[in-house]
């Protein structure tokens, strides 16, 4: 029979940290009011309404509810933003292969994180 479990202050720390929620329409981070009611899924009245929208769009079309529709534009946008970030990070490769210095690769480690961060934010 196993003893209890031990966890460190640490481990509970990140327990009891919340976790970031995010709208969920434009992707901007939520901030929760508090530990009671509902949990607020969108950052404001314009976002709830877009969201409405699009629900009703979907219904409409019978696309699948979790469907994601994107015009041609949209579409090369992310297909040039995902070709930055994977050009920043063969340069990091290339770099620390030629013996880059260690403040070179955290400055271009900084790009990438970067150009990774504003891929995140698709609308």
């Amino acid at each position: 029979m196993a003893g209890p479990v031990v966890a460190s202050r640490d481990e509970l720390r990140e327990l009891r940290t919340p976790v970031p929620k995010h709208c969920g329409w434009c992707g901007r981070r939520l901030e929760q009011s508090g530990t009671v009611g509902r949990r607020r899924r969108y950052c404001g009245q314009s976002c709830r309404q877009r969201a409405y929208e699009r629900r009703a769009a979907v219904q409409r079309t019978g696309l699948p509810e979790d469907a994601v529709v994107l015009s041609d534009t949209e579409i090369a946008t992310l297909q040039d933003r995902l070709f930055q970030l994977r050009c920043a990070a063969e340069d990091v490769v290339t770099a620390a292969e030629d013996g880059a210095t260690t403040d070179e690769l955290r400055r271009m480690a900084a790009e990438l994180a970067n150009a990774a961060h504003e891929l995140e934010q698709l609308r």
